[in-house]
């Protein structure tokens, strides 16, 4: 039986370079996407046994439920949770006319969304163990959270964005203390300007950005697979002993430069 994971988001983008690796690297992966039929993912739902698909909203309670319980009935076990899906808002406006509906949109999909269904995987991980883990055995499942560089660096056209992800960035260190001593670990992958439909209609600006102003120490956009990359690291089983570590997959942008 190969360890299973499940990907919020999983079938485009970032989410979608994470479903493909994780794949590659022997697991079975459940996805979670808002489309009924992927199709990004078309060939491999067809082809692949060890990859199926839910439809739902991450910001619905229910579907948690749905997405959990799909996973046992086919599979039986839950080794990873990568929680990835995410939007930035609809319109991007400055902080002084953002809408509560902008709001409470994102923040649902981002953070309140993710938070409670890691509350439902980490309970279903621990009951499924049948008992606490034994001393010095290494860990027990994982869960990544994909974070982002606005969790510090400030927009002001898009602060419900940046709000989000600075409340993963917490997320990420309650639950990797919460969870530390049922052998979980937990951690935030934190990308930087990665190539994707979220910033394609930025694109010109942060072209600029990267490559005439030196924003970016590294000179190239990030792309999906970098992101992926690190999520299949620390999906394995070799940081024995780390929790609640950030993985910066920004190409240097976080780093402070005078």
């Amino acid at each position: 039986m190969p360890p299973v994971a499940l990907v919020t988001g999983g079938s485009r983008g970032i989410g979608l370079a994470i479903t493909r690796r994780l794949l590659a690297d022997g697991y079975a992966v459940h996805v979670l996407g808002t489309r009924e039929s992927p199709p990004a993912l078309a060939d491999e739902l067809s082809q692949n046994e060890n990859l199926t698909y839910t439809s739902g909203d991450v910001a619905h309670v229910d579907v948690h439920r749905r997405f959990v319980d799909g996973t046992l009935d086919r599979w039986g076990r839950i080794d990873l949770l990568v929680n990835n899906a995410g939007v930035a808002p609809s319109v991007r406006a400055d902080l002084l006319e953002m809408s509560p509906e902008s709001y409470d949109r994102v923040l649902g999909i981002n953070l309140r969304g993710p938070l409670l269904l890691t509350q439902l995987v980490a309970r279903t991980m621990i009951e499924l163990r049948g008992g606490p883990p034994e001393p010095d055995a290494g860990p027990t499942g994982a869960i990544v959270n994909i974070g982002s560089t606005s969790a510090t660096v400030v927009s002001i056209s898009r602060g419900e964005y940046c709000i989000s992800k600075a409340g993963m960035a917490m997320m990420t260190q309650l639950f990797a203390v919460r969870l530390a001593s049922e052998g979980i670990p937990v951690y935030e992958v934190r990308p930087g300007i990665i190539e994707t439909d979220m910033t394609g209609g930025v694109k010109e600006k942060y072209d600029r950005f990267i490559h005439e102003e030196g924003g970016v120490p590294t000179p190239r956009w990030g792309r999906p697979e970098d992101v992926a990359d690190a999520v299949a690291m620390l999906a394995g089983s070799s940081l024995t002993y780390s929790t609640g570590s950030t993985v910066f997959v920004d190409g240097g942008l976080s780093i402070p430069v005078l």
